[in-house]
């Protein structure tokens, strides 16, 4: 009877909270919107060359906006359903093909790709179709060698641009080392065809585009016409000009799908529920390569590992002629950050990681450090022979400049921690018994390396 007098009372408890918990989260979107729009608006500028920007937490979408120009001849400002050449993030969508191919039997990781690419010039080396989602075949990356710019405005077959490059001295023994290079994912591309009797292109639409529905999303052919396409600019002597025209069968698997901000969203949840590849066959993707001598490296099969902060992340970045990309991952908070760029002059590497830092409650706003201790942080500091960097100060303000790098300023989080305001780098001032600054620990894409002071 008492139970039944109290349920009424319970209900409009919980009513209460939940309407409590609604207001804080609004709130907090709110304030996470405010952090967005002030950071994102001083890189972006409204007149310039722009920004399609997307946060989502748990699969739901928490801040979306444009920034800057999508067009500055016609005068047209960006859009958050704009498209974008996404460049070396294409690397995850080959990856998986791969991976695809693979789980229904049609190739084996371990596979010399001399069987799918007869005349191949391995020059006594066993490659391994895993060496080339690794980067750790040791071919050459055919967009490094010399005569690269100016093959650039032409159109090749695959076969032909393989012909361009595969006669290459091998850089090291496979398994060796790691070396980025463009080469490897487009012979996959090349392998993709092989196997599966489509182009490139084709198989995308077909097993990846057209499933997801990523509609705004396919291998990009410049003379289709494709609808809220962006042009893309660089920098030149006298302000923006228009990037250099670029054939995309030359990126081809390496770096040739456009694609959208909000496409990019669907297509990371879908990797990470598993509909495109099985869950051990992603762990082993999502998993630092293993060199023969067992150090690791910060890449599985498509995608980077690092840290913002100390939260593991999965990304990768885009850089092509007029256009810079990054989607980042953050897993054990289920956050992920897209930030699309119309300019190859303006990257948003660094933004991304502090917008996910943001999202997840790890961007610090800082404090107002004590003036006097800050004198005591100046200085020239070395990690080794060729890398050190200076300290300096300027009113209440401390920044920091690597040899040979632009200067950035640290705000202080505490008296002795600071941090980046333009990456995640973060810098603790540490002191002998007698109070003098002997060294700083720098911590950055959770890696760790300690500073001594020279000077």
């Amino acid at each position: 009877m008492n139970y039944c007098k109290s349920l009424p009372v319970q209900l409009l408890i919980l009513v209460l909270a939940l309407i409590l918990n609604t207001s804080a989260q609004q709130r907090d979107l709110k304030e996470l919107e405010t952090e967005c729009d002030r950071m994102l608006s001083e890189q972006f500028k409204a007149d310039e060359p722009g920004s399609s920007v997307l946060i989502a937490r748990n699969g739901k979408i928490i801040y979306k906006k444009a920034f800057g120009m999508a067009d500055l001849e016609l005068n047209v400002p960006m859009r958050t359903d704009n498209v974008f050449r996404i460049g070396s993030i294409t690397k995850q969508f080959t990856a998986v093909a791969v991976l695809q191919l693979m789980e229904q039997g049609k190739l084996d990781l371990q596979d010399d790709i001399t069987k799918y690419i007869p005349g191949y010039s391995s020059q006594g080396y066993k490659i391994t179709i895993e060496n080339l989602l690794t980067h750790t075949s040791g071919i050459r990356s055919y967009s490094d060698m010399k005569d690269s710019t100016q093959r650039g405005k032409l159109d090749f077959t695959p076969g032909e641009m393989i012909d361009y490059f595969k006669n290459e001295p091998i850089r090291f023994a496979p398994g060796t080392k790691w070396e980025y290079s463009n080469s490897n994912y487009f012979l996959l591309g090349y392998i993709i065809e092989t196997i599966s009797g489509s182009t490139y292109g084709e198989y995308l639409q077909e097993n990846i585009f057209k499933p997801l529905g990523m509609n705004n999303s396919r291998y990009a052919d410049d003379k289709q016409i494709v609808t809220n396409r962006t042009n893309g600019y660089t920098a030149g002597n006298n302000g923006f000009e228009n990037a250099p025209y670029l054939s995309m069968t030359q990126p081809y698997a390496a770096g040739s799908i456009l694609s959208t901000v909000e496409d990019l969203l669907k297509w990371n949840q879908a990797v990470q529920s598993f509909q495109l590849i099985k869950k051990e066959t992603l762990q082993k993707a999502l998993s630092r390569y293993k060199l023969k001598d067992g150090k690791e490296t910060n890449y599985g099969y498509g995608w980077r590992m690092g840290y913002v902060y100390d939260s593991p992340s999965l990304w990768h970045g885009g850089l092509i002629n007029g256009f810079i990309t990054v989607a980042m991952y953050l897993p054990e908070e289920d956050v992920f950050v897209a930030v699309f760029s119309n300019c190859d002059c303006n990257s948003p590497q660094d933004i991304t990681s502090r917008l996910a830092a943001l999202a997840i409650g790890k961007l610090s706003k800082g404090i107002e450090p004590d003036e006097k201790i800050l004198e005591t942080y100046v200085g020239e500091y070395q990690i080794t022979p060729e890398f050190t960097f200076i300290v300096t100060k300027e009113e209440n303000k401390l920044f920091v400049q690597a040899i040979g790098q632009e200067q950035f300023e640290i705000a202080a989080e505490t008296n002795t921690k600071f941090f980046s305001k333009v990456n995640d780098a973060r810098f603790e001032f540490i002191a002998d018994h007698s109070g003098k600054i002997t060294k700083v620990i720098l911590n950055q894409g959770g890696r760790q390396a300690d500073a001594e002071k020279i000077k």
